[in-house]
């Protein structure tokens, strides 16, 4: 298990990091977190609705237990991934990310709080050089926050290059089922096409020096195969579908032994 200064350092050395999502505030999560050995939670503000003193106790309860809690912001908004931080977030993710402006809106959220406005604006473009004392603060204060894009839509695979040549960029994300749409191939995940756009978002995150992950809710085979093609994030499934997938096995198993219909609905309404 890695501490959030920890998990950067291993992002940048890239080494394998394995985390899952939480949609529950219960609070026995963090503590089987742990014991499933995870170096990180993923908490998405943008699908689930947790408010924002429900997000600041997971991250701080999930720091407590040494899990890196990295948040996805419901939309790219600097002043919302500064909250976050504010809050007890390690990373950030800004969703559906299209443009350079988006990026370095984040790098500077994520790694330059709480300078904001046009001198902020100035040195994250080069206009002004920061003085020595003002960047060993800044540096000081954001060590060990992680910046991280979704990448899912076709825009971003045509900016690709642009997007990821940002300075200040960790890591990538991959929104499998919004890039599928995108895409025009919705939810077909075995898709030549899917699969193209997977391939070269990862080859270009690699060939940047960033990480990369993808979350996918199925079958672990699946993970295996992208880690084995660069991916080195491993968001896996989250707690719902984890819970309904093994559930709908026990009662499988139940119902046949019994001699009852085993019939069960398969799949989750929830997308991640």
């Amino acid at each position: 298990m890695a501490s959030h200064s920890t998990l950067l350092q291993k992002l940048k050395n890239g080494h394998n990091v394995y985390g899952t999502c939480i949609t529950s505030t219960a609070p026995m999560w963090p503590v089987t977190l742990q014991r499933a050995g995870l170096d990180f939670v993923f908490l998405d503000t943008e699908h689930i609705p947790l408010d924002r003193a429900e997000l600041a106790r997971l991250c701080q309860i999930f720091r407590a237990y040494h899990i890196t809690p990295i948040v996805r912001i419901p939309k790219p908004d600097p002043y919302l991934a500064c909250q976050v931080i504010d809050g007890g977030a390690v990373g950030v993710i800004a969703p559906y990310l299209e443009s350079v402006d988006q990026i370095i809106d984040l790098v500077g959220a994520t790694k330059y709080r709480p300078l904001k406005g046009e001198r902020l604006a100035r040195f994250l473009s080069g206009k002004e050089q920061m003085p020595d004392d003002l960047k060993q603060y800044i540096d000081a204060h954001n060590a060990g926050n992680i910046c991280i894009a979704n990448i899912e839509s076709v825009p971003a695979l045509e900016r690709l290059d642009s997007l990821l040549s940002v300075p200040g960029l960790d890591a990538v994300f991959i929104g499998p089922h919004d890039l599928s749409v995108s895409l025009g191939i919705p939810e077909q995940y075995d898709h030549p096409d899917f699969e193209a756009a997977v391939l070269k978002i990862i080859q270009t995150t690699r060939n940047k020096g960033l990480a990369i992950g993808i979350h996918f809710s199925q079958s672990p085979e699946r993970q295996v195969h992208w880690v084995k093609q660069g991916v080195n994030i491993i968001v896996h499934s989250f707690d719902v579908a984890l819970f309904g997938q093994r559930l709908r096995q026990d009662i499988g198993i139940i119902k046949k032994a019994v001699g009852d219909d085993a019939t069960t609905e398969d799949g989750s309404s929830l997308v991640i």
